[in-house]
Protein backbone atom coordinates (compact mmCIF):
# COMPACT_ATOMS: atom_id res chain seq x y z
CA UNK A 1 0.00 0.00 0.00
CA UNK A 2 2.84 2.27 0.55
CA UNK A 3 4.56 1.54 -2.38
CA UNK A 4 1.40 2.17 -4.31
CA UNK A 5 1.18 5.87 -2.54
CA UNK A 6 4.20 6.55 -3.33
CA UNK A 7 3.64 6.18 -7.10
CA UNK A 8 -0.08 7.93 -7.21
CA UNK A 9 2.28 10.64 -5.01
CA UNK A 10 5.00 11.00 -8.02
CA UNK A 11 2.40 10.96 -10.07
CA UNK A 12 0.59 13.96 -8.92
CA UNK A 13 3.99 15.52 -9.11
CA UNK A 14 4.43 14.31 -12.60
CA UNK A 15 0.99 15.49 -13.93
CA UNK A 16 1.56 19.02 -11.79
CA UNK A 17 4.87 19.68 -13.05
CA UNK A 18 4.06 18.87 -16.56
CA UNK A 19 0.63 21.02 -16.73
CA UNK A 20 1.27 22.95 -13.68
CA UNK A 21 2.96 25.79 -15.48
CA UNK A 22 0.88 25.48 -18.99
CA UNK A 23 -2.48 26.23 -17.02
CA UNK A 24 -0.97 29.20 -15.55
CA UNK A 25 0.64 30.03 -18.41
CA UNK A 26 -3.24 29.73 -19.80
CA UNK A 27 -5.29 31.80 -17.41
CA UNK A 28 -2.07 34.64 -17.96
CA UNK A 29 -3.21 34.88 -21.54
CA UNK A 30 -6.63 34.56 -21.03
CA UNK A 31 -6.58 37.65 -18.78
CA UNK A 32 -3.89 39.40 -21.19
CA UNK A 33 -6.16 38.67 -24.08
CA UNK A 34 -9.36 39.90 -22.56
CA UNK A 35 -8.17 43.03 -20.93
CA UNK A 36 -5.92 43.78 -24.76
CA UNK A 37 -9.38 42.84 -26.47
CA UNK A 38 -11.06 45.89 -23.68
CA UNK A 39 -8.43 47.92 -25.02
CA UNK A 40 -8.15 46.86 -28.74
CA UNK A 41 -11.80 48.42 -28.76
CA UNK A 42 -12.07 51.47 -27.03
CA UNK A 43 -8.73 52.17 -28.76
CA UNK A 44 -10.48 52.21 -32.18
CA UNK A 45 -13.79 53.84 -30.78
CA UNK A 46 -11.55 56.88 -29.98
CA UNK A 47 -9.54 56.66 -33.21
CA UNK A 48 -12.59 57.19 -35.53
CA UNK A 49 -14.40 59.36 -32.94
CA UNK A 50 -11.43 62.27 -34.34
CA UNK A 51 -12.32 61.47 -37.84
CA UNK A 52 -14.76 64.31 -38.73
CA UNK A 53 -16.59 61.92 -41.35
CA UNK A 54 -16.70 59.09 -39.60
CA UNK A 55 -20.17 58.07 -38.75
CA UNK A 56 -19.95 56.39 -34.52
CA UNK A 57 -22.10 53.74 -36.05
CA UNK A 58 -19.12 52.38 -38.23
CA UNK A 59 -16.70 52.84 -35.55
CA UNK A 60 -18.57 51.09 -32.69
CA UNK A 61 -19.46 48.34 -35.24
CA UNK A 62 -15.76 47.90 -35.95
CA UNK A 63 -14.71 48.23 -32.68
CA UNK A 64 -16.91 45.13 -31.75
CA UNK A 65 -14.97 43.53 -34.38
CA UNK A 66 -12.00 43.72 -33.68
CA UNK A 67 -12.63 42.84 -29.65
CA UNK A 68 -14.11 39.39 -31.03
CA UNK A 69 -10.82 39.06 -33.49
CA UNK A 70 -8.29 39.76 -30.24
CA UNK A 71 -10.95 37.06 -28.34
CA UNK A 72 -10.11 34.72 -31.35
CA UNK A 73 -6.23 35.01 -31.42
CA UNK A 74 -6.24 34.29 -27.11
CA UNK A 75 -8.24 31.53 -27.47
CA UNK A 76 -5.90 30.09 -30.28
CA UNK A 77 -3.28 30.81 -28.19
CA UNK A 78 -4.36 28.91 -25.43
CA UNK A 79 -5.09 25.78 -27.05
CA UNK A 80 -1.78 25.92 -28.29
CA UNK A 81 -0.31 26.18 -24.58
CA UNK A 82 -1.28 22.92 -24.36
CA UNK A 83 0.52 21.87 -27.54
CA UNK A 84 -2.51 21.82 -29.74
CA UNK A 85 -1.39 22.53 -33.70
CA UNK A 86 -3.26 25.47 -34.08
CA UNK A 87 -3.01 24.83 -38.00
CA UNK A 88 -4.62 21.63 -37.31
CA UNK A 89 -7.02 22.92 -35.36
CA UNK A 90 -7.72 25.70 -38.02
CA UNK A 91 -8.01 22.96 -40.54
CA UNK A 92 -10.30 21.17 -38.33
CA UNK A 93 -12.12 24.15 -37.83
CA UNK A 94 -12.43 24.46 -41.53
CA UNK A 95 -13.89 21.00 -42.12
CA UNK A 96 -16.40 21.64 -39.47
CA UNK A 97 -17.44 24.74 -41.08
CA UNK A 98 -19.99 23.14 -43.37
CA UNK A 99 -22.26 21.82 -40.15
CA UNK A 100 -21.40 24.22 -37.88
CA UNK A 101 -22.80 26.77 -40.34
CA UNK A 102 -26.17 24.97 -40.52
CA UNK A 103 -26.36 24.15 -36.86
CA UNK A 104 -25.68 28.20 -36.12
CA UNK A 105 -27.36 29.82 -39.22
CA UNK A 106 -29.45 31.79 -37.37
CA UNK A 107 -26.68 33.26 -35.19
CA UNK A 108 -24.45 33.65 -38.64
CA UNK A 109 -27.64 35.27 -40.11
CA UNK A 110 -27.54 37.99 -37.68
CA UNK A 111 -23.96 38.96 -38.18
CA UNK A 112 -24.46 39.11 -41.90
CA UNK A 113 -27.47 41.50 -41.01
CA UNK A 114 -25.28 43.59 -39.22
CA UNK A 115 -23.08 43.89 -41.75
CA UNK A 116 -26.10 44.87 -44.31
CA UNK A 117 -26.79 47.58 -41.19
CA UNK A 118 -23.01 48.76 -41.76
CA UNK A 119 -23.01 49.07 -45.27
CA UNK A 120 -26.43 50.38 -46.26
CA UNK A 121 -26.50 52.15 -43.18
CA UNK A 122 -30.27 52.78 -42.74
CA UNK A 123 -30.23 54.55 -39.52
CA UNK A 124 -27.43 55.68 -36.94
CA UNK A 125 -26.22 55.89 -33.51
CA UNK A 126 -29.02 58.58 -31.73
CA UNK A 127 -31.84 58.22 -34.80
CA UNK A 128 -35.42 57.65 -32.95
CA UNK A 129 -36.67 54.48 -35.44
CA UNK A 130 -38.93 51.74 -35.43
CA UNK A 131 -36.72 48.71 -36.43
CA UNK A 132 -37.98 44.72 -36.27
CA UNK A 133 -41.41 46.08 -34.61
CA UNK A 134 -39.41 47.93 -31.36
CA UNK A 135 -39.24 51.57 -31.40
CA UNK A 136 -36.97 53.63 -29.57
CA UNK A 137 -33.44 55.35 -29.98
CA UNK A 138 -30.62 53.71 -31.09
CA UNK A 139 -27.95 53.32 -28.53
CA UNK A 140 -25.49 50.88 -30.31
CA UNK A 141 -24.93 48.39 -32.99
CA UNK A 142 -22.68 45.13 -32.42
CA UNK A 143 -21.97 41.87 -34.81
CA UNK A 144 -25.42 40.47 -33.33
CA UNK A 145 -27.70 43.12 -32.15
CA UNK A 146 -29.04 46.26 -32.23
CA UNK A 147 -29.44 48.25 -28.63
CA UNK A 148 -32.40 50.33 -28.70
CA UNK A 149 -33.73 52.61 -25.86
CA UNK A 150 -37.37 53.42 -26.04
CA UNK A 151 -38.59 56.58 -24.42
CA UNK A 152 -39.40 55.40 -20.79
CA UNK A 153 -35.42 54.61 -20.53
CA UNK A 154 -35.82 50.62 -21.49
CA UNK A 155 -33.15 48.94 -23.14
CA UNK A 156 -34.04 46.53 -25.91
CA UNK A 157 -31.92 44.35 -27.97
CA UNK A 158 -32.96 43.55 -31.26
CA UNK A 159 -31.64 40.53 -33.04
CA UNK A 160 -29.60 42.29 -36.05
CA UNK A 161 -31.66 39.35 -38.63
CA UNK A 162 -35.32 40.91 -37.04
CA UNK A 163 -34.40 44.81 -38.05
CA UNK A 164 -32.64 43.72 -41.16
CA UNK A 165 -35.73 41.37 -41.98
CA UNK A 166 -38.73 43.94 -41.17
CA UNK A 167 -39.53 47.26 -42.72
CA UNK A 168 -37.53 50.27 -40.74
CA UNK A 169 -39.02 53.10 -40.31
CA UNK A 170 -36.39 55.66 -39.11
CA UNK A 171 -38.04 58.94 -38.01
CA UNK A 172 -35.11 61.36 -37.94
CA UNK A 173 -33.71 60.78 -41.03
CA UNK A 174 -35.13 63.65 -42.73
CA UNK A 175 -35.39 67.29 -40.92
CA UNK A 176 -38.85 67.98 -41.03
CA UNK A 177 -42.03 65.86 -40.23
CA UNK A 178 -45.84 66.35 -40.87
CA UNK A 179 -48.38 66.94 -37.90
CA UNK A 180 -51.98 65.18 -38.94
CA UNK A 181 -55.02 66.10 -36.66
CA UNK A 182 -58.58 65.37 -37.11
CA UNK A 183 -60.69 67.62 -35.63
CA UNK A 184 -64.58 67.33 -35.05
CA UNK A 185 -66.81 69.96 -34.52
CA UNK A 186 -70.92 69.44 -34.67
CA UNK A 187 -73.09 69.51 -37.61
CA UNK A 188 -74.97 72.93 -36.29
CA UNK A 189 -71.49 74.71 -36.26
CA UNK A 190 -69.76 77.01 -38.49
CA UNK A 191 -67.54 75.64 -40.59
CA UNK A 192 -65.72 78.84 -41.75
CA UNK A 193 -65.59 80.11 -38.49
CA UNK A 194 -64.20 76.79 -36.85
CA UNK A 195 -61.31 77.06 -39.99
CA UNK A 196 -60.67 80.71 -39.00
CA UNK A 197 -60.21 79.71 -35.14
CA UNK A 198 -57.97 76.75 -36.08
CA UNK A 199 -55.50 79.23 -38.96
CA UNK A 200 -55.50 81.15 -35.70
CA UNK A 201 -54.03 78.61 -33.29
CA UNK A 202 -51.72 77.24 -36.33
CA UNK A 203 -50.03 81.11 -36.44
CA UNK A 204 -49.97 81.50 -33.13
CA UNK A 205 -47.15 78.89 -32.33
CA UNK A 206 -43.60 80.00 -34.27
CA UNK A 207 -42.11 76.53 -34.82
CA UNK A 208 -44.66 75.73 -37.64
CA UNK A 209 -43.49 76.34 -40.67
CA UNK A 210 -44.63 78.77 -43.14
CA UNK A 211 -43.89 76.74 -45.74
CA UNK A 212 -44.78 74.08 -46.87
CA UNK A 213 -48.12 75.82 -45.78
CA UNK A 214 -50.62 75.00 -43.17
CA UNK A 215 -53.22 72.89 -44.57
CA UNK A 216 -56.85 72.85 -43.06
CA UNK A 217 -59.83 71.19 -45.10
CA UNK A 218 -62.98 69.25 -44.44
CA UNK A 219 -62.07 66.04 -44.82
CA UNK A 220 -65.03 63.86 -44.09
CA UNK A 221 -68.71 64.46 -42.95
CA UNK A 222 -68.74 61.43 -40.31
CA UNK A 223 -71.51 59.88 -38.20
CA UNK A 224 -71.35 62.39 -35.49
CA UNK A 225 -69.17 65.43 -36.96
CA UNK A 226 -67.93 67.44 -39.73
CA UNK A 227 -63.90 66.28 -39.34
CA UNK A 228 -61.34 69.12 -40.16
CA UNK A 229 -58.04 67.46 -41.36
CA UNK A 230 -55.17 69.72 -40.31
CA UNK A 231 -51.84 69.25 -41.49
CA UNK A 232 -48.86 71.32 -40.66
CA UNK A 233 -45.14 70.59 -40.63
CA UNK A 234 -42.47 71.35 -38.10
CA UNK A 235 -38.48 70.58 -37.06
CA UNK A 236 -38.68 66.77 -36.48
CA UNK A 237 -37.51 67.40 -32.98
CA UNK A 238 -41.02 69.39 -32.10
CA UNK A 239 -42.95 66.77 -33.31
CA UNK A 240 -44.63 65.73 -30.07
CA UNK A 241 -44.62 68.98 -28.76
CA UNK A 242 -46.22 70.58 -31.37
CA UNK A 243 -48.75 67.55 -32.13
CA UNK A 244 -50.05 68.15 -27.92
CA UNK A 245 -49.69 71.74 -27.86
CA UNK A 246 -52.18 71.87 -30.98
CA UNK A 247 -54.23 69.16 -29.58
CA UNK A 248 -54.80 71.33 -26.22
CA UNK A 249 -54.99 75.08 -28.07
CA UNK A 250 -57.43 73.62 -30.54
CA UNK A 251 -60.09 72.84 -27.51
CA UNK A 252 -59.86 75.90 -25.75
CA UNK A 253 -59.80 77.70 -28.64
CA UNK A 254 -62.91 76.04 -30.14
CA UNK A 255 -64.70 76.89 -26.42
CA UNK A 256 -63.99 80.41 -26.43
CA UNK A 257 -65.67 80.65 -30.27
CA UNK A 258 -68.64 78.17 -28.74
CA UNK A 259 -68.23 75.95 -31.27
CA UNK A 260 -68.71 71.88 -29.62
CA UNK A 261 -66.39 68.87 -30.20
CA UNK A 262 -69.44 66.46 -30.27
CA UNK A 263 -69.64 63.26 -28.71
CA UNK A 264 -70.22 60.04 -30.57
CA UNK A 265 -73.96 59.65 -30.99
CA UNK A 266 -76.57 58.02 -33.12
CA UNK A 267 -80.27 59.03 -33.72
CA UNK A 268 -82.62 56.28 -33.32
CA UNK A 269 -86.28 56.52 -35.08
CA UNK A 270 -88.83 54.10 -32.94
CA UNK A 271 -91.63 53.53 -35.52
CA UNK A 272 -94.58 52.14 -33.74
CA UNK A 273 -96.56 49.59 -36.31
CA UNK A 274 -100.04 48.85 -36.32
CA UNK A 275 -102.06 45.82 -35.52
CA UNK A 276 -100.96 42.79 -36.51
Amino acid sequence: MEGLSEENIEMIIGIVSAYGLKIIGAIVILIIGWTVAGWAKRIVVRSFSKMEKMDETVSRFLASTVRYGVIAFTVLAVLSQFGVETTSFIAILGALGLAIGLSLQGTLSHVASGFMLLIFRPFKIGDFVDAGGITGTVRDINLFTTELSTGDNIQILVPNGQVWGAAIYNYSYNATRRVDIVLGIGYGDNIDQAMTAVRSVIDADSRIHKDPEPFIVVGELADSSVNLTIRVWVDAGDYWGVKFALTKAFKERLDQEGLSIPYPQHDVHIVSGGAA
